[in-house]
């Protein structure tokens, strides 16, 4: 009413700048890529997060399809697929990981892809997953994640995959 600003999000902010803006006025969201294969965050973003009361909304959740089973070791990436010109990105380091997350996932009856939301979810700090979806099939695999909250039993083995 004021012409004030209530309240503002960041985007890619690493704890120190976080911390500059908290200092400028109240942060309500702080958007960053973080996923089961990216976790950097969990070590210094989400607990300054929890510590602020700052919202946390993490994109790229799935790891572009990674974590959605689209991709297999020792197979081609599907043509015109995101990671087929990043084939960095398909090491043997990464399959292993999404092969032991996989496992858990298998083991609760549930997929990867609804563990890589489902598990980001779970994580205090986080309020929302940003994960995109090119049909309606994928919008509803999506969706379907939304019904698992991981028990702190749960979050605290997938923290340790």
């Amino acid at each position: 009413d004021e012409g004030t600003v209530r309240a503002i999000a960041v985007s890619n902010f690493s704890v120190e700048q976080l911390d500059e803006a908290v200092e400028a006025g109240p942060v309500a969201a702080l958007q960053n890529r973080y996923s089961l294969l990216e976790r950097a965050a969990e070590e210094d973003v989400l607990p300054r997060c929890r510590e602020l009361g700052v919202s946390f909304i993490p994109y790229f959740p799935l790891s572009s399809g990674l974590l959605t089973g689209k991709y297999r070791r020792g197979q081609a990436p599907p043509p015109g697929s995101r990671l087929e010109s990043r084939r960095d990105a398909l090491s043997d380091e990464a399959f292993d990981r999404v092969e032991r997350l996989e496992e858990f996932a298998s083991g609760r009856g549930r997929t990867l892809l609804e563990l890589a939301i489902a598990g980001l979810a779970s994580q205090p700090a986080v309020v929302s997953v940003i994960a995109g979806a090119t049909s309606p099939e994928q919008v509803r695999e999506n969706a379907a994640a939304a019904d698992w909250e991981l028990s702190e039993g749960e979050l605290e083995e997938l923290l340790r995959l």
